[in-house]
């Protein structure tokens, strides 16, 4: 964060608070200058460092030294001497897929191509400008954007991002709100995907682990690093549900929820998406040199905007009356002509 190239310690300034991290319950003991290192955009560890110096990191509410070891479900705030920067949502009449709702939440499948909240260049044409538009009242958290702008998150729990399509629950009361973020916190959330990646993959079922954090290099994509002082801990458990000649149909089950997770998991391993440019997917990875294949590959990225990547099972405990809710769509009719065009040339180049 440039910012904190400006770090006032004068202690007549005034300061407001910025940035605010929840330490994972399993949370291992780094310094907090790693530990920031991996959150915040733009910002080397000496920044973070000089902030600490001038009092600008707070440990449950307590400025804490450069070598403070961050412990699990540590409450970090970053504080600056300037008041963010607020952000007006729009209200857009933007229709709704919902597949289940009552007084306390809605369920809704989001379709690839919709951002879930406004964000650097897309601040109309969100969910979330949408759910405003169909609800009054929903509960909100803040949203801590790139330069250091806020706004409010109405409703949301969790996210999936812009070019994955799938399930998404919504709070429409503080408590729902409240007790789904707990159990999204404490992975008492069942969420399945399907994937179709580069190559086959072997074993047919395995789990891919490690910590994931910022790539060092591209600070918009993710990385799983061995060090466990650069990231978060994240497990996904695949099982492959169909082999074509140079691609897998793979269901994921999320152990864990880190942003990114699935693409930068299957990137670890040499297998990105099909048509994930920002991991690697869009390349000709598996498969013959030839202007047919290129061509062929070429057709099916026409076919999705992006990743292919479908939530498609989303499973939980109702917050307020208990009983399991359990949710299933099909995939999105794009991603079953890639399907049905990819068995096509597995079973002509026999």
């Amino acid at each position: 964060m440039r910012d904190l190239d400006h770090i006032n310690t004068a202690e007549e300034e005034a300061y407001y608070e910025h940035h605010t991290f929840l330490a994972d319950k399993g949370q291992s003991l780094i310094r907090i200058d790693k530990y920031l290192f991996n959150l915040l955009p733009n910002a080397s560890r000496t920044k973070i460092q000089s902030a600490c110096k001038a009092n600008c990191i707070l440990v449950n509410d307590k400025p804490v030294p450069p070598n403070y070891r961050v412990k699990p479900l540590d409450v970090i705030k970053v504080l600056l001497s300037r008041p963010p920067k607020e952000f007006q949502l729009i209200p857009e009449d933007i229709p709704l897929d919902i597949l289940f709702e009552d007084e306390y939440l809605l369920v809704i499948n989001k379709p690839a191509g919709m951002v879930v909240h406004p964000g650097a260049g897309n601040f109309s044409g969100t969910l979330v400008n949408a759910l405003l538009f169909h609800y009054d009242n929903l509960p909100t958290q803040k949203q801590k954007l790139a330069d250091d702008w806020i706004l409010d998150r109405p409703g949301l729990v969790h996210r999936i991002d812009k070019n994955t399509s799938g399930i998404l629950v919504i709070a429409k009361t503080e408590l729902a709100l409240q007790l789904l973020a707990k159990d999204f916190f404490e992975h008492n959330i069942e969420r399945k995907y399907i994937a179709l990646v580069w190559g086959k993959l072997s074993p047919p079922i395995g789990t891919i682990s490690g910590y994931i954090g910022r790539h060092p290099a591209n600070r918009k994509v993710m990385k799983l690093f061995e060090d466990e002082s650069k990231g978060k801990w994240s497990v996904t458990h695949y099982k492959v549900m169909e082999a074509f000649l140079y691609h897998t149909r793979v269901e994921c089950t999320l152990g864990t929820g880190r942003t990114h997770q699935i693409r930068a998991h299957f990137q670890s391993i040499k297998h990105p998406l099909l048509n994930d440019e920002e991991y690697g997917g869009k390349n000709l990875l598996y498969g013959v040199n030839s202007a047919k294949y290129k061509s062929f590959i070429q057709n099916l990225y026409e076919l999705i905007p992006g990743q292919a990547l479908h939530a498609y099972k989303l499973a939980f405990s109702h917050p307020i009356k208990k009983q399991w809710l359990s949710f299933e769509i099909p995939l999105p009719s794009c991603f079953e002509e890639i399907l049905m065009r990819l068995r096509s040339y597995s079973s002509n180049s026999d």
